[in-house]
C-alpha cells in the first residue's frame, strides 16, 4: 500500500442505519476477555439458527447497551429476514438492531488493537463536537469466531444523538 494514499477506510462518514430484524443473546462481559464473550455469544446464536435452519440476512454484529472502564452489557445479533415463529431456546431473543443517524468508522486487525479505534472515535466527536447516544454497534465484515484474529474486519457504527 502507498503510505501517501489516504486509507480507503471510512473514518466518521455519516450515515442512516436501517432498523433489522435480529435474533441475539444478551451477556455481559469485561474488557480484557471481550472477545472470549462475544465469540462465545455468537457460537450461541449461529448455533440456534443453524438448528432452526434460519439463514442470517446480513452481517453478525454487537450491540452494545451500556459500557463503562471495566466491563460492558451487549446483544450479539444476527440480522435475519423475520423473526423465527417457534419459542426460541433460554437466552435467545428477537429484535430490532438500532437506526438512525450514525457515524461509521472502520477498524482492520486484531481485537485487542480496537482500544485505539475507539479512542480515535472519542477524539473524532470531540472535534466534531458531536454526542453519541448510549450505544454503539460492531458490525463484522468477517466472521468473528472463524477469522484468524489479527484479519479482523469491523465496521464500528456510532449512533449520534
Amino acid at each position: 500500500p502507498n503510505p501517501a494514499e489516504p486509507s480507503k477506510d471510512a473514518f466518521g462518514e455519516p450515515v442512516t442505519l436501517a432498523s433489522k430484524t435480529i435474533v441475539f443473546v444478551k451477556g455481559n462481559g469485561t474488557w480484557d476477555t471481550a472477545y472470549e464473550t462475544l465469540q462465545s455469544a455468537f457460537k450461541i446464536v449461529n448455533g440456534y439458527l443453524d438448528k432452526a435452519g434460519v439463514k442470517a440476512s446480513g452481517p453478525s454484529m454487537t450491540i452494545y447497551t451500556q459500557a463503562d472502564d471495566t466491563g460492558f452489557s451487549f446483544q450479539a445479533a444476527v440480522p435475519v429476514d423475520e423473526a423465527p415463529k417457534e419459542a426460541l431456546p433460554q437466552g435467545v431473543g428477537t429484535g430490532q438492531s438500532p437506526s438512525g443517524k450514525a457515524l461509521k468508522f472502520i477498524h482492520r486487525g486484531t481485537y485487542d488493537s480496537m482500544d485505539n479505534t475507539y479512542e480515535a472515535i472519542t477524539n473524532h466527536l470531540d472535534e466534531k463536537k458531536l454526542e453519541a447516544q448510549d450505544l454503539f454497534v460492531e458490525e463484522y465484515e468477517t466472521d468473528l469466531v472463524t477469522t484468524p484474529e489479527d484479519k479482523l474486519v469491523v465496521t464500528v457504527y456510532v449512533p449520534i444523538k
